[in-house]
C-alpha cells in the first residue's frame, strides 16, 4: 500500500518552498514593471503631473479642513450637551436640597420615599425614562439608612468612576465621559455629579446623559464633510486635467511638428485658432518654421550652386591645364640646355603642375561626394599586394625623408570586396601623412582579419595629435602645424576623401593620437559588401601607447562610426570599438 505525505511533512514543505520563492519572485517581477511604468509616465507626461500635485495638494487641504470642522462640529455638540446637562444638574440638586432639608436624620422612615419621588420628578416623571437620561441620588456616607436610587432603575456604578465620585463626594461638581452597557446597550454617556447638602449630611446626584444622537450626528457631519471633499478633489482634479490639457495639448502639437521639420518635412505647420497666448504660440512657431524652411533652402541652394561650380571649374580648368602641361613638359624635357635659374623655374613648374593636377582631381572627387554621385564598384580584392604597392609606391618617399616602412601582413590571402582604387587610395593618404609626419622614425602597417571585418592600421612615431587636433583631422584643407613644409606636396584634402571611401563602404576610419607618442589611424571594412560592422579584428590605440588616467578617451581618441554621415565627427569610441578594444 501506496501512503501519501502528510501536509506537514518534510517532502511537502520542500515542495512548497520552491513554489512560494518562484511565486515571490513573480510578484516582485510585476510590480518592479508597475513602479517603472508609473515612473515613466510620471517622466514624460506633464498633465500627469499637474493633475497629480493637484489632487495630493488639494486632498491634504479638503482632509484638513474636513478634520477641522467635524472636530469643530462635535465641541459644540459636546458643550451644548455639557450645557444643557449642567442647567438640569443646577435645578435638581436645588430641588433635591429643599425636599431632603424636611429631614433631620437620616433614619427617618419618609426620607426613603422622598429620595424616589424626586428621583422620578427630576426624570421627567417617567420612569422608563424613554429619552435615555438616567438620574440617580446616592449615599456612599449613609449606605446603613439610604439606599442608592436610579431612574429607570439599572445599575449605573460602572458608569460613575472613582475620580468622579471623589470629586463629587469632596463638595464639587464634576464630569466625565464614560462607555458603558446600560439595559444591553453600549453606548457613550455624558456623567455629571453634584454635591446635595442636607440637614443631616451630604447625598449626591448624578445626571447621564447618552451621547448617542450627538455621536450620529457629529457621524453624519462627517460623512457629509468627507463626500464633499472627495467630491471637490476629484472636481479640482478634473479642472487641472483639463487646464492642462488645454496648454499641454498645443504642446505636444509644436514638439510634433518640430520632429517632423527636424526629419526633413519642412512644409509642416501648426493649426492657429483663436487670438490667446497659445494662439500667438502656434503662430510664432509657424513664423519660425517658415523661415527656417526659407533659410534651409537658401542654403541648399547655395550648396548646390557652390557643389556645381566647384565642379564646372574644376572640368574647365582641365582643358588648360592640359595645354599648360604639354607646354610644361617640352620646357621641362629641354631643361639641360638652359641657364640654371630657367632650369630651376622649369622644375618649379613641373612640381607645381603635378601638385595642380592632383589638386583638380580631388575636387572632382569631393564634389561627387557632395553630389552623392560615388559609386562604389566592389569586387573580391586580396589586400596583401594593396598594401605592398603603396608600400613600393610611397618608398621613395620615405627614404628621402629618413623613415622605415615596416609591414606587418599575414602570410595567407586576406580578401574582402571592396573597391580596390578606393582601398589603394585611403591608405596611400594614410600611409603618406604617417611618413611625412613621421619625424624620421619607423612607420608600421599592420593588417588584420576575422569573419566579418578586415582592419588595416598605419602607425607613427612623430609628434602626434594634441587635444582638440583629433576633432578636425579629417576636416578639408586642415593642417596640424601651418607652418609645416609639406614633404609629399599633398592638397589637403586626402583624409577628408579617405573619409568618404571609407564610409561609401560602410566601415570605419578611425584615428588615435597623443602628443609625443605619435598616432595611429585604423580603417576597418566588413568583408562582404553590405554587411554592418560591429568590432575590428585590431586595436585602435596602439598596445605601446602610454594613456593617462581614464583611458582612450583621455590620450585624444576619435571615431567615425557609419551613420554618422559625412565629415561627422565623435569624439571617444565608435560605435563597436569598445568592444573591438576590450576584446584584443
Amino acid at each position: 500500500m501506496v501512503t501519501s505525505p502528510r501536509p506537514d511533512s518534510p517532502t511537502t514543505a520542500s515542495r512548497r518552498l520552491p513554489a512560494a520563492r518562484a511565486l515571490c519572485r513573480v510578484l516582485a517581477g510585476r510590480t518592479a514593471r508597475l513602479a517603472a511604468g508609473v515612473h515613466q509616465t510620471w517622466r514624460r507626461s506633464l498633465q500627469v503631473r499637474v493633475v497629480t500635485i493637484t489632487l495630493v495638494a488639494s486632498s491634504l487641504l479638503v482632509g484638513g479642513f474636513a478634520y477641522l470642522i467635524a472636530d469643530k462640529l462635535t465641541n459644540i455638540l459636546l458643550e451644548n450637551a455639557e450645557t444643557d446637562v449642567l442647567l438640569r444638574l443646577q435645578n435638581g440638586s436645588d430641588y433635591a436640597s429643599k425636599q431632603f432639608n424636611l429631614y433631620s436624620q437620616p433614619q427617618e422612615a419618609q426620607l426613603q420615599d422622598t429620595i424616589d419621588g424626586t428621583v422620578n420628578y427630576l426624570a421627567g416623571g417617567d420612569p422608563a425614562q424613554t429619552s435615555g437620561v438616567v438620574v440617580a441620588i446616592t449615599a456612599d456616607n449613609f449606605a446603613g439608612f439610604i439606599e442608592p436610587r436610579t431612574s429607570p432603575d439599572v445599575q449605573v456604578r460602572p458608569l460613575i468612576g472613582p475620580e468622579l465620585r471623589a470629586k463629587v463626594a469632596a463638595g464639587k461638581i464634576a464630569h466625565q465621559i464614560r462607555t458603558g452597557t446600560l439595559d444591553g446597550q453600549r453606548t457613550k454617556y455624558l456623567v455629571y455629579g453634584s454635591p446635595v447638602p442636607t440637614r443631616f449630611g451630604q447625598v449626591e446626584l448624578y445626571y447621564l446623559v447618552p451621547l448617542a444622537r450627538q455621536d450620529a450626528t457629529a457621524a453624519d457631519a462627517r460623512a457629509t464633510v468627507v463626500a464633499t471633499g472627495a467630491a471637490l478633489v476629484l472636481l479640482l482634479g478634473l479642472l487641472a486635467a483639463l487646464v492642462t490639457r488645454l496648454v499641454v495639448t498645443p504642446v505636444r502639437v509644436a514638439a510634433r511638428t518640430a520632429q517632423r521639420l527636424s526629419a526633413g518635412l519642412l512644409d509642416q505647420r501648426m493649426v492657429v485658432n483663436g487670438e490667446d497666448d497659445l494662439a500667438l504660440l502656434a503662430a510664432s512657431f509657424n513664423q519660425m518654421a517658415t523661415n527656417l524652411q526659407r533659410q534651409i533652402l537658401r542654403l541648399e541652394e547655395m550648396s548646390r550652386l557652390q557643389r556645381r561650380f566647384t565642379s564646372d571649374v574644376s572640368h574647365e580648368l582641365r582643358t588648360p591645364l592640359t595645354t599648360v602641361r604639354m607646354a610644361a613638359d617640352l620646357i621641362f624635357a629641354e631643361r639641360d640646355e638652359f641657364d640654371p635659374a630657367v632650369a630651376r623655374s622649369a622644375e618649379l613648374l613641373q612640381a607645381e603642375l603635378d601638385r595642380f593636377e592632383e589638386l583638380l582631381t580631388d575636387l572632382l572627387e569631393i564634389s561627387r561626394f557632395d553630389a552623392g554621385f560615388a559609386m562604389l564598384d566592389s569586387e573580391p580584392t586580396d589586400l596583401v599586394p594593396v598594401v605592398h604597392r603603396v608600400a613600393e609606391r610611397l618608398a621613395g618617399l620615405a627614404e628621402r625623408v629618413g623613415v622605415a616602412i615596416e609591414l606587418d601582413l599575414p602570410d595567407s590571402p586576406v580578401i574582402a570586396e571592396v573597391d580596390p582604387r578606393r582601398v589603394e587610395r585611403v591608405l596611400r593618404n594614410l600611409v603618406g601623412n604617417a611618413v611625412e609626419h613621421g619625424e624620421a622614425r619607423p612607420v608600421r602597417i599592420t593588417l588584420g582579419m576575422d569573419q566579418s571585418a578586415v582592419a588595416i592600421t598605419v602607425r607613427d612615431h612623430g609628434v602626434g595629435l594634441k587635444p582638440g587636433e583629433e576633432k578636425l583631422v579629417f576636416n578639408r584643407f586642415w593642417r596640424a602645424d601651418p607652418s609645416r613644409a609639406r614633404q609629399t606636396g599633398g592638397t589637403g584634402l586626402g583624409l577628408s576623401i579617405s573619409l568618404e571611401d571609407a564610409r561609401l563602404h560602410g566601415g570605419w576610419l578611425e584615428a588615435w593620437g597623443a602628443p609625443g607618442q605619435g598616432a595611429q589611424f585604423r580603417l576597418t571594412l566588413p568583408v562582404r559588401a553590405g554587411d554592418r560592422l560591429t568590432t575590428s579584428p585590431l586595436r585602435l590605440v596602439p598596445a605601446d601607447a602610454t594613456l593617462p588616467f581614464g583611458g582612450p578617451r583621455d590620450g585624444g581618441l576619435l571615431a567615425i562610426g557609419p551613420g554618422s554621415g559625412a565629415g561627422a565627427l565623435a569624439v571617444g569610441p565608435a560605435e563597436g570599438t569598445d568592444r573591438a578594444e576590450v576584446n584584443s
